[in-house]
């Protein structure tokens, strides 16, 4: 009899217990087949938060010397110890007198607002908005709205208590923070050195904003001027934060983009920067990982430092990792007020603390090292239209190779119409860059690994001890990838503390004729966007080997479609017709693999791949992951022809280094000689299929974006548009009750986005804004129907 309760607790195997009852039995079972799970292998801990050694070589240079772990410092323990007194009452003021010891470095406005307001940026932009014979005086009436932001300043007093209520509010909240200290000392010397330190992060929840500050305010260092897209209503609380160093929204606009419309925002905010700058402040800026918002910052420091006003300025990537998903989500509602503060400090006060944050601070680079020519190398960039419509359409005449462009990351930014297309590509480039080296730094946590599993691998339930094997091997597989995880010691305990976590999103039930209880996730489409949030982490670090996968994948459909049976071979068997059952016992060809990867890296969201790294050789770098993970087999055959001739048969691209104008397509290469054989790891016998789903969301959210086009009537203003692909989305899921990680906001608005860049969708500006159409070559069904097939023969269900 299978029992369920709505926590995900199930009475009859108490699989959830607090840490002082005694052990179950499954845990004991397990226990005598498994062993202790380490948080690194060997004597070395992987070093995350390294400098490209291509773009920054010399940054690197200056950190290869620090070879020693120092370990994690939580942040919550604070103790009599890391004060100078003992005794009972420092026992109990410990926390006060911790902070009271810290350093502090205050900042005043001084004259700035004089300087900004002379700048020549900001009299230019006031002189377009004047009206014509009036002058600009030092203190335009037209600034008005931005004087609390140039009046940002950091209060000692104030930061000191600051910091004693975070950490009092932090305690309520999170078991641990821990702070990997590893890269501490680099940024201690780059602060010494003069140069300003920006901190680069990605945008997650409103505590992103106040965990960066407090982790630097404990050990030390400069506290930075916070950028903080949030529209606060209250008087008193824009007061507070302006005296803690958090640059807000201006009052009278709600949103980010709003803002950025507005004439007079950037030249102030890129002057207030720049002044910021000259001062030796240090910044901290979050970029959307969805959208690119808030790239634009870095888009006016690379300015600043074009035009001389700042020297230089070392960039940090930071990965804020956390074991549940906080509600306090900075992509929906950015509206904050004292009663929504107050509400949530009320809740506080009868909150448990449950689950831990890793802070990884990576090592600082020189933002103008990476923008000196040569360094920060990028293939020519292309629309996607151009990389894959030749494709899709089956028109194409010979490979074309280049990185996707994504003018849409600086799109909010107004003034970007005064650059160049090699400097905007490079602003792009500097972004995505950050993108991908902030969410390189993230820990995985114990969470995220069993939400992975149970979402990617083990949709039907898996048993206790299986999932426990299925950790183990998956910690020391993101270990060898030199990823870190926030996580250590037993394994039974490791996965205990992450179901009691995920308690709400799974079901626990107990088999009586079985010792092991069965666990899956819950079918709600909460709880399946709840673990497919958390499994990101993991998608992330095995994004090579996805894409590699899918490729395998593609080609494997498109045999079992073809009617030729799986069993050829490189001894040139033509093959018979399939009938029911599959053995997959095919040799693939080397060409055929790369290009179809390469045609799937085009699709990825943005971030997951370095922007200084081909597309081909990622590509290259997908297939060869496979075969060090074991799902494939190189077979080199020189006296044989390989299985590709049946491809190039059907009529499939191949790439072609030779200059023979005789060279025929009809016959393999000769130079490439290697062929690869399916394969199944004993640790994990369903590899290939566990990564294949861990990017079918994505492109299954694809798909149906592609077929709600045939029940919409365009154009539509673009925000209407995401609502109705968003709404399909959400039937869709509905309907086959499944697949619910693919309906989310998020991933409605990059399936837009792409679309978009496909030239799928045509973008017309009008007086009410941007609105949104189909364009002529996809109203026809059969081409709708070609990219549907296109994007369907990547996807595992």
């Amino acid at each position: 009899m299978m029992q369920e309760k709505n926590d995900g607790i199930n009475n009859n195997t108490n699989l959830l217990r607090q840490h002082n009852k005694p052990a179950l039995s499954w845990e004991l079972k397990v226990k005598k087949k498994v062993r202790t799970i380490p948080s690194f292998l060997g004597n070395f801990r992987p070093v995350v938060g390294q400098c490209c050694h291509q773009c920054m070589p010399d940054s690197l240079r200056k950190n290869l010397g620090q070879k020693s772990y120092l370990g994690f410092d939580n942040l919550l323990d604070v103790n009599e110890r890391k004060t100078r007194y003992r005794g009972w009452l420092v026992r109990r003021l410990c926390c006060a007198l911790y902070v009271s010891g810290l350093k502090v470095f205050g900042s005043s406005t001084g004259d700035r607002l004089q300087r900004i307001c002379q700048s020549s940026r900001v009299k230019e932009a006031v002189k377009a908005e004047a009206p014509e014979g009036e002058i600009c005086q030092e203190r335009p009436g037209c600034l008005s709205p931005f004087l609390p932001l140039v009046n940002t300043c950091i209060s000692s007093a104030l930061l000191r208590f600051a910091g004693w209520a975070m950490l009092k509010m932090f305690a309520s909240v999170f078991g641990s923070i821990q702070v990997n200290l590893n890269h501490l000392s680099a940024l201690h010397r780059a602060s010494r050195e003069g140069s300003p330190l920006v901190y680069v992060y990605l945008r997650q929840s409103m505590v992103d904003c106040a965990l960066i500050p407090l982790v630097l305010f404990c050990h030390n260092l400069r506290v930075p001027y916070t950028i903080c897209p949030l529209h606060v209503n209250s008087p008193f609380l824009r007061s507070v934060l302006n005296k803690l160093g958090v640059v807000l929204l201006p009052s009278s606009v709600s949103t980010e983009l709003d803002a950025e419309m507005e004439t007079l925002y950037s030249p102030v905010m890129t002057s207030l920067i720049g002044e910021l700058l000259h001062e030796g402040q240090a910044l901290s800026v979050g970029v959307s990982a969805l959208s690119g918002h808030g790239g634009q910052w870095l888009l006016r420091i690379r300015q600043l430092i074009k035009e001389g006003s700042v020297p230089d300025v070392s960039l940090v990537p930071v990965g804020i990792s956390y074991d549940s998903v906080t509600k306090t989500n900075m992509q929906g509602s950015s509206q904050v007020c004292l009663r929504s503060v107050l509400q949530w400090l009320w809740d506080l006060l009868w909150k448990q603390p449950e689950g831990s944050v890793r802070v990884h601070l990576g090592q600082p680079f020189s933002l103008k090292e990476m923008c000196e020519p040569g360094r920060c190398r990028i293939d020519k960039w292309l629309p996607l239209q151009n990389l894959l419509l030749p494709v899709i359409l089956n028109s194409r005449v010979e490979d074309v190779y280049g990185t996707r462009q994504m003018p849409w990351i600086l799109s909010s930014f107004e003034h970007t119409s005064e650059l160049s297309p090699s400097e905007k590509d490079l602003c792009v480039a500097i972004i995505l860059h950050l993108m991908f080296s902030a969410a390189s730094c993230k820990a995985v946590m114990s969470t995220s690994v069993v939400a992975s599993l149970l979402l990617h691998r083990y949709r039907k339930g898996v048993s206790a001890s299986a999932l426990c094997r299925d950790v183990a091997w998956l910690t020391e597989e993101l270990l060898f990838r030199n990823r870190d995880v926030g996580y250590g010691g037993s394994l039974v305990e490791v996965v205990h503390y992450s179901l009691s976590l995920l308690s709400p999103h799974i079901v626990i039930a107990a088999v009586p004729s079985r010792d092991d209880p069965l666990i899956m996730s819950h079918p709600s489409a909460a709880s399946v966007l709840h673990l497919s949030l958390l499994a990101q982490t993991v998608t992330h670090a095995f994004t090579l080997e996805c894409v590699g996968a899918c490729a395998v994948s593609a080609m494997l459909r498109e045999v079992v479609f073809s009617g030729v049976s799986s069993r050829v071979r490189t001894e040139g068997v033509e093959g018979e017709e399939v009938k029911d059952d599959m053995e997959f016992d095919v040799v693939l060809c080397q060409t055929e693999l790369t290009e179809r990867a390469l045609q799937l890296c085009h699709l990825l969201p943005p971030g997951s791949m370095p922007p200084c790294q081909s597309s081909q050789s990622f590509a290259l770098d997908a297939i060869d992951s496979l075969v060090r993970c074991g799902v494939l087999i190189t077979e080199e055959n020189p006296e044989a022809a390989p299985v590709c001739d049946f491809w190039k048969k059907k009529g499939s691209l191949k790439w072609t280094t030779t200059d023979d104008p005789y060279h025929s397509d009809s016959d393999c290469e000769e130079q490439d000689l290697c062929s690869y054989k399916i394969s199944q790891p004993s640790r994990c016998p369903d590899m290939l299929f566990f990564l294949c789903s861990m990017l079918a969301g994505h492109l299954r959210t694809l798909c149906w974006a592609t077929m709600a086009l045939d029940l919409m009537n365009t154009p539509l203003a673009e925000a209407e548009f995401v609502r109705q692909i968003h709404s399909h989305l959400w039937n869709t899921a509905n309907q086959k009750k499944q697949y619910y990680e693919s309906c989310s906001e998020e991933a409605a608005h990059t399936a837009v986005r792409t679309l978009i860049d496909l030239g799928v969708l045509l973008e017309e500006r009008q007086t009410g804004g941007v609105f949104l159409g189909v364009s002529p070559l996809f109203q026809l069904s059969e081409n709708r129907q070609k990219l549907h097939y296109f994007i369907t023969q990547y996807l595992y269900s």
